[in-house]
């Protein structure tokens, strides 16, 4: 089955509910790596350094656990479908609150915020999604719904390339377009049920009982998937965070050219979630993430060391092919794995844990750069910092995934109850 015949094959409230958590999770995307592309400028409009500029995306991702919980437990309680819209609500207006910034410090508290309202959105939409989705379908659209968050990387890779090409303004105007995700509350509200599995499990009398039995019993389950996830988003923040000042710094590319790669890099981790996204439903979430990692141990040279631009969109677009080719998997894993009354906290909860975990995964590649692979006219050395954590772990993720299969069964072709 291929993706368009997937999508062709829902009925519509599986079709309403996945066209929001896709949009919900690119919006939110969006917002969040347009701090990636303008570091230098803030830097410098700020007075600070580099590395204290991204103290903000660490400080984003550290505070992504907490709107996991939060949300998580408030879907659980509540239903997917209020809590999704209340947390795309303010991730908006943090976002727009952010151009308006007028230090370093209250930029650092709007960044911490947002990371709140950032992580709530994933749980929740991922849960209303593949509880709305037929089993048939959970590998291929997953894929597809987690590369919203490529689509966003795109839209802001686009956003940087016209507002500094082509416009007077500022990095701050781009904070003001992150205000437009705002607008799909309102398709929310008009087109969008409630998910079937929860209001289903929502009528069983002894519920919040066996929630809180549920929880204990997963104990074990959930550091595993903790940890899983830990090397999924250093992989993910590892590859990406620091990309576009990789090629600022270290070839001294313009705003343009770097809109560029970043582009291309996007369209390689869209096609690949999609492309292993539907792999999995064929071999195994599982095998399909572990080819994925290889994939991208296999692309290091390229992508770091590459010297051309040529070349240099070649790595890009591979590397973000196996790096979101694993990803594509996740959303689809996740809820298979999870337990059925946890499924609105379960999944979020710890794949923001692993954000927190990994959180400094940019601050650790500015610094080795600088420091342990510092060139010798004193600048800093990215292409060696990058390719150093990428390789420790996509091999972590390839593992970790082996692992897996001594912990808990996949359930990828069972109903989602």
């Amino acid at each position: 089955m291929s993706t368009l015949s997937a999508i062709r094959s829902l009925d519509r409230r599986a079709k309403t509910s996945f066209i929001a958590a896709f949009l919900g999770w690119t919006l939110d995307a969006f917002d969040f790596f347009i701090v990636t592309f303008v570091v230098t400028k803030i830097a410098a409009d700020f007075h600070r350094s580099i590395p204290e500029i991204v103290l903000a995306i660490t400080l984003t991702l550290a505070a992504r656990p907490f709107g996991a919980i939060l949300f998580g437990a408030i879907g659980d309680t509540f239903g997917r479908r209020l809590p999704l819209m209340i947390d795309i609500a303010l991730f908006s207006l943090l976002e727009f609150a952010t151009a308006f910034s007028p230090n370093y410090t209250v930029f650092l508290i709007l960044r911490v915020l947002f990371g709140v309202a950032m992580g709530g959105e994933w749980g929740l939409g991922a849960a209303l999604a593949m509880e709305s989705l037929p089993t048939k379908t959970r590998g291929i659209l997953s894929g597809l719904l987690q590369e919203g968050y490529m689509v966003g990387y795109l839209l802001a890779a686009v956003a940087n390339f016209v507002v500094f090409t082509w416009t007077p303004w500022g990095w701050r105007a781009l904070f003001i377009i992150g205000v437009l995700p705002a607008i799909l509350l309102f398709f929310i509200r008009r087109h969008v049920e409630e998910s079937p599995t929860w209001a289903a499990a929502s009528k069983e009398p002894d519920i919040v009982n066996r929630r809180g039995i549920t929880t204990v019993r997963s104990l074990p389950l959930m550091l595993y998937a903790v940890l899983f996830m830990t090397a999924f988003n250093f992989m993910s923040h590892g590859t990406q965070d620091l990309y576009a000042t990789f090629l600022q710094k270290q070839h001294a590319f313009s705003p343009s050219v770097v809109s560029f790669l970043a582009i291309v890099a996007a369209i390689g981790a869209i096609l690949g979630g999609i492309a292993f996204g539907a792999l999995s439903q064929r071999v195994g979430r599982r095998v399909g993430i572990i080819v994925a990692a290889l994939l991208g141990i296999a692309a290091i040279p390229l992508w770091a060391f590459a010297g051309g631009i040529p070349a240099l969109a070649a790595g890009a677009f591979a590397m973000q092919f196996a790096v979101q080719g694993a990803w594509g998997i996740v959303p689809a894993h996740l809820n298979e794995i999870s337990p059925p009354l946890l499924r609105g906290f379960f999944p979020g909860t710890v794949y923001q844990i692993g954000n927190l975990l990994s959180a400094g995964a940019a601050q650790i590649e500015a610094t080795i750069a600088a420091t342990a692979f510092a060139l010798p006219g004193g600048g800093a050395d990215y292409a060696r910092a990058l390719a150093a954590i990428a390789i420790v772990v996509l091999a972590a993720v390839a593992v970790l995934s082996a692992i897996g299969f001594a912990v808990t069964p996949e359930h990828r072709d069972e109903a989602l109850e």
